[in-house]
């Protein structure tokens, strides 16, 4: 048998080389043939298979001629092999190489299973880095998609904020649109205010209303001319009446008012007039400046050729309790479109509330000829402070209850759910929306004290009290109008060595008022603003009309319903 395999692997190793010389010929050939572009890939393939045949079945039969003495060798079953009657040393041999071979397949079996443990386990870290990776890029996405839309709420944020800002820098408190404003800085002659308005806005060069009002502004500005300050009248007035049948009713009371006061018919007519003949309101603090030092300036007023500044003041706007039911207002409110106006109390007790007095008046004015003005200016109240400011009981008496008056008494008895912090509050309300229309306030003594007689002491105590119960209230004020008339010195001017104008310079008092009959009386110098202020009430126009001739006719304006003769003073 052994021969007969032998013989048969020799034959096919015989036939093997044989074929093996042919496929080397033939690849010979077939790599010729494809060099010279012919194709030989068929017989190739063909050659190749039955190459891989011959070489399989000659694989089979040189692993059958290895196991001659195997019992699991084909050729040798069903016949008892010599294995059995080997030598017992032989057997030990073979049983110790059969511990050995289970050795090494436990060995084997124990380092595939360490294998699949180490591949589970990398598996599993690579499973474990994955999902971290993924998380890490599930939370990267998540956080920059929170930064995303944090960006785009912050982006939409801004953006509502600068259309809120838009809307506020194009509308005013009064829901004024800013070609509105802008219309009424020309109409007041503050054309760099309106230009410089008109220009910060986002859409001026598209806008063409924008560009027109400010070429307007620059054409009208070329044609300002300055006016001479020293040629500057200062008008005043009271209280107005507004029922002369209460006012003139024969009572004590009714000559004071006949001279002093001016009647809402006569005021209409005056500031008409007025109009009518070119003048502009102005303030003071147009005529002259004041450094931090103290130093006073002179100022500069241009108005177009001519137009007539002129300075209007009320004194004594606290609508005082002697006054109730004489055909007065009783106090300034804010009514429901936040305007200032006056409250009057009818005979029945009701409140009505309108242009019962000057300043809402004025304010209605100037809403309706806005070139009545300069820059926005209005008057200046001349406030005392012993019954209180614009018609609220302020004044620490009627807190405490000391020192009071009997009027005071007979106010506090007949209001007894009195509430003084609301009474200062509400004053508060009515004089900050003053100051923001163009209202300013001046000191008229807080006890309506005549600064001539009175000693420099008296008049530091009772300034004091302003500051302390009226200032808080109207705000710290520069001005001081004297009432009575009165005045701290002659027509020579202030100096330091006049102890009254030091102490008032000292609290920050830079422009002071008279009252002159002249038409002009301006001083200015270094350390203040000096004014004389000429009264438009029943005495002048009755005594000395002629003197009122170059702002009215006083018998175009005369009330019929005063008495006459006005007493003289």
């Amino acid at each position: 048998a052994g021969w007969t395999v032998s013989g048969g692997l020799f034959f096919h190793r015989k036939h093997l080389f044989a074929l093996m010389h042919e496929r080397n010929r033939n690849l010979f050939f077939e790599g010729r043939n494809r060099r010279n572009g012919r194709k030989g890939n068929i017989n190739m393939r063909k050659r190749a298979a039955v190459l891989a045949l011959i070489l399989c079945t000659a694989a089979v039969l040189a692993a059958g001629s290895l196991l001659p003495f195997s019992g699991r060798n084909p050729k040798n079953r069903g016949q008892k092999t010599e294995v059995e009657s080997l030598p017992e040393s032989l057997s030990q041999e073979e049983s110790g190489n059969k511990e050995d071979t289970v050795s090494k397949e436990e060995e084997k079996k124990e380092d595939t299973e360490k294998k699949d443990d180490a591949e589970k386990e990398e598996n599993t870290e690579q499973k474990d880095n994955a999902e971290k990776e993924e998380n890490t890029e599930q939370k990267e996405d998540t956080e920059k998609e929170e930064d995303t839309d944090k960006k785009e709420d912050a982006g939409k944020e801004k953006d509502a904020d600068k259309k809120e800002d838009k809307e506020e820098t194009q509308n005013d408190g009064d829901g004024q649109s800013v070609l509105e404003q802008a219309q009424i800085m020309y109409e007041q002659y503050n054309y760099d205010e309106a230009i410089v308005l008109l220009k910060g806005q986002e859409d001026f060069e598209s806008n063409q209303d924008y560009m027109n009002l400010a070429a307007k502004c620059q054409v009208a500005r070329e044609s300002l001319v300055e006016y001479p300050l020293e040629k500057i009248t200062h008008v005043f007035f009271h209280t107005l009446i507004y029922d002369t049948s209460k006012a003139f009713d024969g009572d004590s009371d009714e000559g004071g008012y006949n001279q002093m006061m001016t009647t809402v018919d006569e005021f209409n007519k005056i500031i008409q007039s007025m109009y009518e003949k070119g003048y502009v309101l102005v303030s003071p603090h147009d005529m002259a400046t004041v450094s931090e030092d103290g130093t006073v300036s002179r100022g500069k007023i241009m108005v177009p050729e001519g137009k007539i500044p002129f300075v209007l003041s009320q004194d004594d706007v606290s609508y005082y309790h002697y006054m109730d039911g004489d055909g007065f207002a009783s106090r300034l409110v804010l009514d429901e479109n936040g305007q200032v106006k006056a409250e009057y109390i009818e005979d029945d007790s009701s409140v009505s509330v309108g242009n019962y007095d000057l300043v809402p008046i004025l304010d209605e004015f100037i809403r309706e000829h806005p070139d009545f003005s300069y820059h926005g200016r209005k008057g200046i109240l001349a406030m005392t402070g012993y019954n209180g400011v614009l018609g609220y009981r302020t004044d620490i008496a009627y807190k405490t209850g000391e020192n009071l008056q009997d009027d005071q008494k007979a106010f506090l008895d007949s209001h007894p759910d009195f509430d003084y912090e609301k009474e200062v509050e509400e004053a508060t309300k009515v004089a900050d929306a003053m100051k923001a229309s163009g209202w300013e306030f001046a000191s008229h003594t807080w006890g309506h004290m005549n600064a001539t007689d009175r000693s420099a002491q008296d008049l530091k105590t009772d300034n004091e009290k302003w500051e302390a119960y009226v200032a808080p209230i109207l705000g710290k004020t520069d001005m001081i109008i004297f009432a009575f008339g009165a005045d701290i010195g002659g027509w020579e001017g202030y100096s330091m060595d006049n102890d009254k104008f030091a102490y008032y310079k000292s609290r920050g008092y830079d422009y002071y008022c008279n009252v002159d009959s002249s038409q002009y009386f301006v001083q200015i110098t270094d350390q203040y603003f000096r004014q004389g202020r000429r009264n438009l009430d029943g005495y002048r126009m009755y005594y000395n009309p002629d003197m009122l001739s170059d702002l009215f006719d006083v018998s175009q304006v005369w009330d019929t319903s005063r008495p006459t003769p006005v007493p003289e003073m």
